[in-house]
Order: structure tokens, then C-alpha cells, then sequence
């Protein structure tokens, strides 16, 4: 192996970490045991020079007992005052490499952002000239027929749309370099370009966040054939070489009235936010390989040389570089720019420049063309000397590399993020905070046509108004709706490094941001059951393929945001689920890897398509409409309308001439009937009209249009279930076949389910638990299986086809069987709440009941976990009669609970149903009962706000914290930001039952 290639080798290892089971065998095995690359991760958050290596110890050792097999790196400046241990300084690079270490110890992955905040590269060390850039400019008015003299005034930077740190205005405002100055005829500035800050990347606000963000400009086919005329090309004149460099201009103008442009590269205000003090600094230049080298060798450099370079041969450690979402906003210019867009466009952009300050130039038409060639030279110099080169960096330190490709960028979504090895997603915590779904179905997409085995998902992201209330069991309907859409690695947001004393908890936080997921929440003694559920998930959609039918095109040209049409889709906007015929988008740049097979549009990865669906826009340029026609012609289905000519100014106007004439080649002739049609093309099908058209939410025709053609195709739903009450996703492999179903509703059901599937044994494995069982009435019938199935209040679990086991002639058994209620378990019991956490010790319940509504305020704002005792008598009949099982069924929980029967363990429940089976475990006679249970912060955080606070004040900390003395006050809780006050409602806490003891068959 020593002459091997670094890139083949990290490939090798990428793919080899997730390696794919081959039989049904294999696969059991996995999913009884899911391997690292199965486990979820977390966000692993420091503040601000608050960390310490026992903390860092005790985080990760408490990752690895919860089942945590990576985490992403990331420090940031979020509202906790800052520590002592300075950003970048030989102390933190020292904690750096600690922590590098003792996660190899641990076989915990290390991701690490490209700098310092939770977004974008750069930092205090990026030049002026070596970052992010909008071209601008000043005007002034002169008359000509004489000689002007004068000192043309530097053009002011544009606002940035974050604003610009008090410690980086003098150098933002100071900087600039000359690009040209042209003067151009006052009388034909007649028209302006609407909405030119967007058009021309000044401004990309956050897609996520901010109501009204364009997610694409179409170009039109159809510009007003006459119209206000604008700006002539040929009479700028260019007279960059009468200026000097101080702006003093002398000039023998031209007769008549005159308007001096001085444009100039002005820094656009990107900065590493919210980086910690000592990392603020300006975003580097996203258009030049040189500057983003520079800043990876100063940042990611540096700390290998303190950590080493990543050991391929361990499982943990520092494995990848990861890009977060894109909140840099865009630029427009580098100083190579000018040269790149010739080289690439095929013309020089320079008459075009007063077109960046809105003035039409030629006419309308024109004038957007251009747009379209700027927007797109400046995807592909991000994608070529920023994220390839990222990547490139990772690679040649044996590490890969993971996107998040979305909200503020200034490229396609999709284009973008086929660069990763990883891509990322990010979805909100349901009811709280922005709809990020789109990206979800954006990084599938990403990953299911790239092949890609992971496909990892920033989740459950939370606002100030989250507070601790987030737990499993609320969490899982959206959980399940994500691992549905084909996610298979969840990444908590977040994991705050806890570097308060223990004694101090909940402790630290992001800010106000996120869900909590760390080693002080109440109930993380218990996690681990939650992430087993989630690591058997995992490691079952990481085999095989996706399977989907539609294949969506996304449109060329920048900024582009996948969305599928509404139709396709069902639920809520933040909770879409699929329809019976999955489907991916795929970009322009992506397309041109594909081939057709038997019909099939192929991707070199193995994903394959039935239908290719065009974006119903008029234009495209020759280089795709020529791929989709070979596809066509080689046997694919195409659905969409023709174009009419090329977005672009490139080639113009023998580029409309050549897209005419292959659209005529495709379409017959061009035309558009008025009702669908079929039209042969080679050995394949392009399916178009007028009908198409009649769109009701975006960019493509109605699913039901789409569903009805794969229907005349004979190709019927992959699934489909009674009401539409169960979700689902499906995954191939030549030996099997995998569905992931979980009930969408808070309700017990039975659903009949149709899988287009074919013969073969057929099980149903539970990832709660790890069992599996054999389905009642079962069937296979004309190319289907259909069963019945039952489903507890958000249940879910995976049906697996065995294509090579023979089908079974005998009846299915029942999943799990009938149950019989033996008894319930009435009367008092012995409570303990620890004195430690406020509450009063042994305790004795009458009857079970929300600690809420107890009188003692020591259980009534208790948080923690509490230990319930109880004796119970098993009758003689439980343990005759042929095989049996015996459950224990908790009822109402709130909200986690470990189950003990004569002091051994049962399990842990923390979803529905709240039951398990303890047949192992019970015995004829008397049995001892302990439930532990693990409430929220919730009640002790508002309990506290009665008495004086003793934390945070003014954005410092308290005397008592930072003197290292003891803590007076009286408050049991301690936070670095404040979610509650005392007139917050409480929230239900404890086992309030009814606990039962069943029997089943």
C-alpha cells in the first residue's frame, strides 16, 4: 500500500467504511450490530475560549457510551461571555489536537469547518485582496467638448447584508482596487434591469429565513421583440488609462453630455460569523484557488501539524472537512475575473459593466443574457476554485469532504453539492424555527444519483423558544419523515461543549440555539436506546440504491434551489412526504454523466430513472438539449416542452439557431399540439403539448399527469397504503429489497399495503428493538405483496424482501401477536427523587401521578430521572399453556424510562408502544418492579425563577463562577441563557400509567 495513490486510497476507505451487505445474512447481522459508520452524530459546539481538555474528555467518553460515532468541529461566538483560551492561540491548537486524539481513542469521527463560526473560510489572516469582492461604482456627470480635469470620488462599498463587525470597518472601508473607468452617453441610459442586486450577486439573502428570496431567474424565450432601447455597446469608451491611481482623470471628451463610471473591487463585507473575536476576519475569495490555499494552510494546516495528519488505519479521529450551509452571501469579482468570463464566455464583459449599476445595455434581452453568462462564470469559479479545491485539500490530507449546499448561494443547489462525498441537509425542530425541508430532498437527490453511502442531515436545529423540550419520543414523526426522505445519518444540533463543572446543569449552551443534545440532559443516561433505534435505520438505508421513477431536471443557470412540484408531494410544507412515485431532481452539470440502459436513465453510480422530467422553461443551451436528445434517441422518456432558444450570449445568436434546429430534430418540427402527445425519437419516447403547461405550483407538470403516463407505461406505485397514513422509502440490491414504512399519525392502525415487489420471503424487522417477525396475511399478487399491517402511534419499521428465499405456502404469523391483559398494577408506590437535583428523597405515591400537581415543590419543579418501586404477582397461567410472552406495558410516560424486574434490566422505552417484554426476567409469584423515569429541565429551570438569580448578568459572568468559590444562592439549575421565566406553563412529568402486565401468544 505505500505506492498507493492518496485520492484512490481515501475514495477506497470512504466507500469501504460503509461497506454493503452482500446476503440477508449479512444485512441481520449489521443491523443487530450497526458499525460506526451507522451511528448518528452531533454538532459539537465550543464558545468562544470556553473549553478545557477534562471537558473535552468527558464529552466525547459520554458520546461513545450513547452510541455517538461522529461529530463535526465547530467553535463560534453565540451570547456566553468569553473564555480564556484564545481562538487559534498554541493553547487551543493544543486542545485542538487533544481532542483529535482522544477521539481516535474512541473511534468517534472528527469533521472540521473550513474555519472558524459555523460557516464559510476565512479569518484574520485573509488580506483584503484575498477575499470576497463585489465590483460597484461612482458616477459623475460632465459635458464634453472640452478637456476634464477632475478627481473622480472611490465608489462606496455596497452594505453587507449581515452588517460589518466594529472590528473590521476600518479596513472594509479603506480597501479597494481600480478595475476601469468608462464614460457612456447620458441620453441613452433609458431602461433598467429590475431586481439587479440579486440578477447581478449582490445580495442572496437566506433562502431559509427570509420570505421573497428568489429560488431561480427563468430566462424567457419570448422578450419583447421591440422595445425601449438601451444602452449602446460600442459607444462606451474606455479610459482607464487617462486615470491614475488616485482617481485624477484628464480627458479630451467628446461633444455632449457625458457620465463617468469609475468601477472599482470593494470588499463585500463577508465575515467568519459568528466566529470567536479572535477568529473574525474577512471570507476569502470563493474565485481564487491561490487565496483559498493560502487560508487552508493557515488554519487546517496548522492544526495537522499539531494533530498529525489523519491515520487512514483508525476508525476515528480527524476524517473529513466539512463546508456548513452558505451564509457568505455572493461576490461578483476577483481580480482575475475579467479574464475567467472572456475564457469561459467567450467574450469580454467590460461594455457590460454599467449593467451592474442596472443600465440596460443593447436592450433587455440582451442585457439578461449577460446576466445569465455573469451568474453562471460565477458558479463555475466557485465550483472549480473553492469547493473542488476544498475537496482537492481534504483529499491530499487523507480526508474527505461534506456540503452543505444551500440558503445563501449564489450557485445551483444541486450543481454544488455534487461536489461532496458527504452532502448535508439541515431541518428545523418541528413548530420551531425556518423550513429547510427543500434541502432534504436537495441532498438525497445529491447523494442517491452520486451513489453516495451516506447522506447526513444537521438535524433538529432549534430558536430560542425550543428550551429543552425536545426529547425522542416527540421528535420521532419528524425523525421518521427525514430517514424517509432518504437521510441516513443524523448529526444532533447540537452537542454544546460542556466546560462548567458538572454540579453545574444544565449547563452551557449555543446561545439559544439548539436541541440539547449533550451529556446534562436529564434523560441522557437513557439516550442510547433512542440511538440504536436510529443506528439500525441508518445502517439499513446506507445498502443498496434508492429507488425512484421521476428524475426532475432542474433548469441551467445560478442560483437555483431544487423544489419538486407541490403535487408530488403531501402533509405539511415543513413535513412533505412522497407520493407512490419517488423521484430526485438532478442538475444540468450531473445529466451530462448519464446514459440510458433498457429504458432506463443510468447514472454511473447505479441509480436509474424511468422518467426524465424538463423544467417547463423555453430556454436551454445546445451543449444540454444535445445530451437529452442522445439520451432520447438511445431509449429514455422524456417529459417536457421544447425550447426555443439558448439563456445565453455565448455563441449569440448561432446558439438560438442551433437550439431551433435540434428542438425541431426531438420534437417533430418544434410545435406544440394542443392535447399530450407521444413522439417517437430513436428508440426512446419525448412526451409533450400544451397540457403540459397548465402547472399549478412551479417548474413541472402535475404528478397526477406524470403518475397517469408511468401508469400507461406499466409501471404502478412502488407503494401505496390505505389513506395515505404511512410513509415510506424503498431501497434495492440484486439479493433484496428494503422498505422503510413509519406511521405518520398519532393514532394505533391497521394499513393495507401494497410493495412493488415480486415474489420471495418477506420479514418485518423492528429497529426498536431488533427483532423480527413474519407478517399476518401476507400475500404476492400481480407483481405485488400486500399485507396488513399494524401500526402503534408513530411506528415504524422495515419490511425486507428476500429474492432469493422461496416463497412461504404456509400462513403468516401475527406481528407481534394478541395480547391479554393479566393485570394493573394499582396502589401506591415507593418514588425516590434525588436531593441532589431538589427533590425530597423516598417518596411514597398513592396512586401514579403527574409530579406537576404534587404539593411538594420539590417534586412539583423536579427535573431528573426518578426511581419507581413496586411488587407485582405474577400468576401460575403465565408460564403454561405452550410459548408465551409476557409484557409490561407503562401507559403515559413522561418522558423516558428504564425498566427493572428482580433487578435486572428489561430496556429502555422511549416511543411508542411503551411496553417490554420481560419473560426472561419475571417469575412465577412476587416480583420486584423498579422503573427509573426522566423527565425535562423544563420545571426545574421555572422553578428557579422564583428564587434570585445568581448567573449570567450584563454578559458576564458571576463573581462567585469566575473567583472559582462556592455557589450561595439556592437555585438547583444553572444555564448560560435564560428560556424560561416563572409564569411559563410547567409540563407533564413522571409515569402516570396505567401500568399492565399482558400476555401474548
Amino acid at each position: 500500500m505505500k505506492n498507493c495513490c492518496p485520492f484512490l486510497f481515501i475514495l477506497f476507505c470512504f466507500c469501504s467504511a460503509t461497506i454493503q451487505a452482500q446476503s440477508i445474512e449479512n444485512l441481520k447481522k449489521g443491523f443487530l450490530s450497526p458499525p460506526d459508520s451507522a451511528k448518528p452524530g452531533v454538532y459539537w459546539y465550543f464558545m468562544d475560549g470556553n473549553l478545557s481538555r477534562e471537558s473535552m474528555t468527558k464529552d466525547l467518553e459520554s458520546m461513545k457510551e450513547a452510541g455517538i460515532g461522529n461529530l463535526m468541529f465547530l467553535e463560534v461566538n453565540v451570547g456566553v461571555p468569553r473564555g480564556n483560551v484564545d481562538f487559534f492561540s498554541e493553547e487551543w491548537q493544543s486542545l485542538f489536537a487533544h481532542a483529535v486524539k482522544e477521539a481516535e481513542r474512541l473511534d468517534i469521527e472528527i469533521s472540521l469547518g473550513l474555519g472558524p463560526g459555523w460557516t464559510g473560510s476565512g479569518g484574520p489572516w485573509v488580506k483584503p485582496e484575498e477575499s470576497m469582492k463585489h465590483i460597484v461604482a461612482g458616477s459623475v456627470d460632465v459635458s464634453g467638448g472640452k478637456t476634464i480635469e477632475l478627481t473622480l470620488p472611490v465608489p462606496s462599498p455596497k452594505a453587507p447584508y449581515f452588517g460589518i463587525p466594529e472590528e473590521m470597518k476600518e479596513q472594509w472601508e479603506n480597501y479597494y482596487e481600480d478595475i476601469a473607468l468608462l464614460a457612456i452617453p447620458r441620453s441613452e441610459i433609458r431602461d433598467s434591469v429590475p431586481d439587479i442586486d440579486e440578477k447581478a450577486l449582490y445580495y442572496r439573502p437566506p433562502y431559509t429565513s427570509v420570505a421573497g428570496v428568489k429560488p431561480y431567474f427563468i430566462s424567457s424565450g419570448h422578450y419583447p421583440a421591440t422595445g425601449t432601447k438601451g444602452l449602446d455597446r460600442s459607444h462606451i469608451l474606455d479610459i482607464s488609462h487617462l486615470m491614475d491611481k488616485n482617481g485624477k482623470l484628464r480627458w479630451e471628451a467628446p461633444p455632449g453630455e457625458w457620465i463617468l463610471m469609475r468601477f472599482v473591487s470593494r470588499n463585500n463585507g463577508a465575515s467568519t460569523r459568528p466566529a470567536p473575536l479572535p477568529g473574525l476576519g474577512f471570507e476569502s475569495d470563493k474565485f481564487d484557488k491561490v487565496s483559498l490555499n493560502r487560508h487552508l494552510d493557515h488554519f487546517i494546516g496548522s492544526l495537522l501539524m499539531k494533530s498529525g495528519t489523519p491515520d487512514r488505519n483508525k476508525r476515528g479521529g480527524l476524517k473529513r472537512l466539512h463546508m456548513d450551509s452558505w451564509e457568505m452571501g455572493a461576490q461578483n469579482w476577483s481580480g482575475n475575473f475579467r479574464e475567467e468570463f472572456r475564457s469561459k464566455r467567450g467574450y469580454d464583459p467590460l461594455p457590460f459593466y454599467p449593467l451592474f449599476c442596472g443600465i440596460t445595455v443593447e436592450n433587455r434581452e440582451i442585457s439578461e443574457r449577460f446576466l445569465w453568462d455573469l451568474r453562471q462564470t460565477a458558479q463555475e469559479l466557485v465550483i472549480e476554485n473553492h469547493a473542488k479545491e476544498a475537496k482537492r485539500y481534504a483529499r491530499k490530507h487523507q480526508m474527505d469532504f461534506s456540503i452543505e449546499p444551500y440558503d445563501m448561494n449564489p450557485t445551483a443547489d444541486l450543481e454544488l453539492g455534487d461536489v461532496a462525498d458527504i452532502p448535508m441537509c439541515e431541518f428545523w425542530s418541528k413548530g420551531y424555527g425556518f423550513n429547510s425541508a427543500f434541502s432534504c430532498i436537495e441532498a438525497t437527490s445529491i447523494g442517491h444519483i452520486n451513489g453516495s453511502s451516506i447522506i447526513a442531515a444537521e438535524a433538529f436545529t432549534a430558536d430560542p423558544g425550543e428550551g429543552w423540550k425536545q426529547y425522542p419520543a416527540v421528535m420521532k414523526n419528524q425523525g421518521d419523515w427525514a430517514l424517509s426522505t432518504g437521510i441516513n445519518r443524523f448529526v444532533f444540533h447540537t452537542f454544546q461543549n460542556q466546560f462548567l463543572a458538572d454540579s453545574l446543569r444544565p449547563g452551557a449552551t449555543m446561545g439559544p440555539y439548539g436541541v440539547h443534545w449533550d451529556r446534562n440532559q436529564t434523560w441522557w443516561p437513557m439516550v442510547h436506546a433512542y440511538h440504536e433505534y436510529l443506528s439500525r435505520c441508518q445502517y439499513l438505508l446506507q445498502q443498496g440504491r434508492a429507488v425512484a421513477d421521476i428524475l426532475f431536471l432542474t433548469p441551467e443557470g445560478a442560483p437555483h434551489v431544487f423544489t419538486p412540484p407541490l403535487s408530488a408531494m403531501t402533509g405539511s410544507d415543513t413535513i412533505p412526504d412522497r407520493k407512490g412515485y419517488n423521484f430526485d431532481g438532478v442538475a444540468p452539470g450531473q445529466l451530462m454523466r448519464a446514459s440510458v440502459e433498457n429504458g432506463m436513465i443510468l447514472f454511473p453510480s447505479g441509480a436509474r430513472y424511468r422518467m426524465l422530467v424538463l423544467p417547463l422553461i423555453e430556454t436551454m443551451t445546445p451543449e444540454l438539449l444535445e445530451k437529452i436528445g442522445k439520451l432520447i434517441a438511445d431509449g429514455a422518456v422524456v417529459v417536457g416542452i421544447p425550447p426555443v432558444k439558448s439563456p445565453s450570449l455565448s455563441g449569440y445568436p448561432q446558439c438560438d439557431t442551433e437550439v431551433m434546429q435540434l428542438s425541431r430534430k426531438i420534437w417533430s418540427r418544434g410545435r406544440l399540439s394542443e392535447e399530450i402527445m407521444k413522439v417517437p425519437y430513436g428508440k426512446g419516447i419525448v412526451i409533450s403539448g400544451k397540457g403540459l403547461e397548465q402547472r399549478i405550483d412551479n417548474l413541472y407538470p402535475h404528478y397526477d399527469m406524470l403518475a397517469s403516463i408511468l401508469q400507461e407505461m406499466g409501471v404502478s406505485e412502488d407503494f401505496r397504503s390505505d389513506n395515505n397514513t404511512i410513509r415510506y422509502t424503498h431501497r434495492t440490491h440484486s439479493d433484496w429489497d428494503i422498505y422503510f414504512l413509519s406511521n405518520k399519525t398519532d393514532q394505533r392502525l391497521a394499513a393495507n399495503c401494497q410493495f412493488r415487489v415480486n415474489g420471495g420471503t418477506a420479514t418485518l424487522w423492528d429497529p426498536v428493538n431488533g427483532k423480527s417477525y413474519r407478517i399476518e396475511d401476507g400475500r404476492f399478487a400481480n407483481n405485488s405483496f400486500l399485507a396488513s399491517l399494524q401500526f402503534e402511534p408513530y411506528q415504524s419499521f422495515f419490511l425486507v424482501f428476500d429474492r432469493k428465499g422461496k416463497e412461504s405456502t404456509k400462513r403468516y404469523t401475527s406481528f407481534p401477536g394478541e395480547e391479554r391483559l393479566i393485570s394493573t398494577l394499582e396502589g401506591s408506590w415507593e418514588v425516590a427523587f434525588d436531593p441532589d437535583l431538589g427533590g425530597p428523597g423516598e417518596n411514597r405515591f398513592h396512586s401514579l401521578i403527574d409530579w406537576t400537581q404534587h404539593p411538594d415543590d420539590g417534586i412539583r419543579y423536579y427535573s431528573g430521572i426518578a426511581t419507581y418501586k413496586k411488587e407485582f404477582t405474577l400468576p401460575d397461567s403465565c408460564f403454561s399453556g405452550g410459548k408465551r410472552s409476557i409484557f409490561i406495558d407503562l401507559g403515559e410516560v413522561y418522558h423516558m424510562a428504564r425498566v427493572k424486574v428482580n433487578g435486572k434490566e428489561a430496556g429502555i422505552v422511549w416511543t411508542s408502544p411503551w411496553k417490554l417484554e420481560i419473560t426472561s426476567l419475571a417469575k412465577k409469584g412476587v416480583n420486584r418492579l423498579e422503573i427509573e423515569v426522566a423527565n425535562l429541565w423544563v420545571n426545574r429551570l421555572i422553578g428557579d425563577e422564583f428564587l434570585p438569580s445568581d448567573g449570567i448578568e450584563k454578559g458576564q459572568w458571576p463573581d462567585w463562577l469566575t473567583n472559582r468559590q462556592s455557589r450561595t444562592g439556592e437555585r438547583i439549575s444553572f444555564t448560560t441563557y435564560p428560556h424560561y421565566t416563572k409564569r411559563d406553563p410547567l409540563v407533564k412529568s413522571g409515569l402516570l400509567g396505567p401500568v399492565t402486565i399482558k400476555l401474548a401468544k
